[in-house]
């Protein structure tokens, strides 16, 4: 099969077919993203940025550059607290820009502070991002009204990262196969 044909065939697979696909040091990357977090709700905002950030930079990268670099990510980022983040400043931005652990990406950057302090206030008008998402899903008919809700909120987000962020924190469907284990776990968890 040529290189072509094997990515076109990759394309049209499944996260879980995928990851099938893979072995060693990628699989068990991939593996435990797919089996302890891809498609389950998220209560806690932080680890709700956190996603959203992961997304962001992955914009035109390889998701398995994220998975590598989730804990520098976590260090740089303060653990993704919410209030830390948006109150860095020019310091934060420069060391963070010299950060060669993470994606040094001016953009990606300045949404992750300006996204925090975005949050914030989308905590004071709905008690947390969580509650903010929530009242947004009964009200959300089709990933094109989230992906104009979510370019009109945040920085840095387009249809595809509004649809990886929604799908991998369980406001979308899709992440999971009904023939996989892991969809049949996420079901009973949303009935709970």
């Amino acid at each position: 099969m040529s290189f072509n044909n094997y990515h076109a065939k990759l394309r049209d697979m499944t996260y879980c077919e995928y990851i099938k696909t893979l072995s060693g040091e990628l699989l068990k990357l991939h593996k435990d993203y797919h089996d302890n977090e891809y498609g389950f709700p998220i209560d806690d905002d932080n680890k709700l940025f956190e996603r959203l950030m992961f997304e962001i930079n992955q914009a035109g990268l390889n998701w398995i550059l994220i998975l590598r670099k989730q804990d520098n990510f976590r260090n740089a980022f303060d653990n993704y607290n919410i209030e830390k983040v948006a109150a860095y400043g020019a310091n934060d931005f420069a060391r963070l820009m010299n950060d060669k652990g993470i994606i040094r990406n001016r953009l990606k950057i300045k949404a992750a502070i300006d996204n925090a302090g975005i949050i914030l206030k989308l905590r004071e008008e709905a008690g947390s991002f969580r509650k903010w998402l929530d009242n947004r899903a009964r009200e959300m008919k089709s990933l094109e009204e989230w992906t104009k809700l979510f370019r009109n909120t945040f920085r840095f987000t387009g249809g595809e990262i509004t649809n990886e962020f929604l799908m991998s924190t369980g406001y979308l469907p899709g992440a999971h196969g009904e023939n996989c284990p892991v969809f049949h776990i996420i079901e009973k968890i949303k009935t709970q």
